[in-house]
């Protein structure tokens, strides 16, 4: 039983019109839609809501002929790789590893790519779905695909980071629009394999800020005493202009030692202000199985100084759902994932966007009193 009076899933891998995909009629192979999920969430300037969502389009069939198959952009076109089998290992339906390097090496059996869909005020009804400005790769770095929007409003201006999945580098893009409809593509602002940028909705002394994730397979230990844990944080960047960011050199938020369910953890919803300070969600994971369980969290920050925690709670606002998912069991192939990705401001509650089971779009109507003091 959920303790909000609204959280069900409102886009499905079956609202998806594959005829007026960026991919239609590029491949010799049929396609389907693995996920429709991690939508990115604002408010448009006619008081509807914008949920960017992404699309994982994946080959029906990627083993064939002894070969494992990955779809590519190249040169303004989407074309399929074909990997020996021998050389990959095919256990997870997302991706395969390729055998024979020194490090991990994987390609992707899907390719993801951005679509908008303009919601009721409430988040609940799909108003239009704006086929028309799909957002697909368009440069090389881009090759395997567009992944996990993050939608921000600073000032007149929306600004939406998302990361870019390629041979080159696993690095962040940002788009800026006027009105959050029509988007234009500004380049990388984070290099290398660091995800999960989302930007602050407001300048912070004249500065845009951003949470930051990088990667990495090693870390310096904390003293055996410290409340905190050694692994992946959240970080903190500013910039003069949203473009050029800078790491801060003060912690944001860590993984604490004192529970299990951030062993990994990145930003969620882009921060908003409240009176209290900037409230944020994040996601924390649990070790479970390959993929884990993947939580939402909270954290109050210092609206002057956002590396001040002033309050967190180890207890999850949300977690996935498996009643939600249910109808759509024939589709499934992950659990446990709930992954936040906006969040806009209601009146009494917070309209909040998450990916479930990286299958579907879910909208949940946290009441602020349950969520600042439940």
């Amino acid at each position: 039983m959920t303790r909000y009076a609204i959280d069900r899933l409102v886009v499905v891998p079956d609202d998806i019109d594959l005829s007026r995909s960026p991919l239609a009629g590029q491949l010799d192979a049929e396609t389907y839609v693995l996920g429709t999920f991690n939508p990115g969430l604002t408010r448009l300037p006619n008081g509807n809501l914008l949920l960017m969502v992404r699309v994982a389009e994946a080959l029906r069939h990627p083993i064939a002929d002894n070969h494992v198959r990955a779809i590519r952009w190249e040169d303004g076109r989407f074309v399929l790789d074909a990997w020996p089998l021998a050389a990959a290992d095919t256990s997870d339906p997302r991706k395969f590893m390729v055998y024979g390097h020194q490090w991990k090496v994987m390609a992707l059996t899907s390719l993801s790519w951005l679509l908008p869909m303009e919601m009721t005020p409430d988040g609940l009804d799909v108003v239009a779905i704006h086929y028309d400005r799909a957002i697909a790769p368009q440069s090389s770095l881009q090759c395997y695909g567009i992944e996990d929007a993050r939608i921000s409003r600073v000032g007149e201006r929306w600004l939406m980071t998302a990361c870019a999945v390629s041979p080159e580098r696993h690095c962040t893009v940002l788009y800026s629009s006027g009105n959050a409809l029509d988007w234009r593509y500004e380049g990388i602002v984070l290099d290398h394999q660091n995800k999960d940028m989302v930007i602050f909705e407001g300048l912070i002394g004249g500065q845009y800020w951003a949470q930051t994730r990088p990667l990495g397979d090693l870390y310096f230990a904390y003293p055996p005493d410290s409340p905190w844990r050694a692994g992946p944080s959240i970080n903190l960047a500013s910039s003069p202009d949203a473009l050029h960011w800078r790491p801060r050199p003060e912690p944001g938020i860590r993984s604490h030692a004192g529970v299990v369910a951030t062993v990994r953890i990145g930003g969620g919803a882009p921060p908003v202000l409240t009176d209290q300070g900037w409230l944020c969600l994040w996601h924390g994971v649990e070790p479970h199985e390959i993929v884990g369980i993947y939580r939402t969290y909270w954290s109050l920050l210092d609206r002057n100084d956002p590396s001040r925690v002033i309050a967190t709670r180890h207890e999850p606002v949300l977690e996935p759902n498996p009643e939600l998912t249910r109808p759509l069991e024939h589709q499934m192939y992950l659990r446990n994932v709930v992954f936040t990705t906006g969040m806009v401001d209601a009146g009494d509650h917070y309209v909040v966007a998450s990916g479930e089971a990286d299958l579907a779009c879910r909208i949940t109507h946290i009441s602020k009193d349950v969520l600042f003091d439940g």
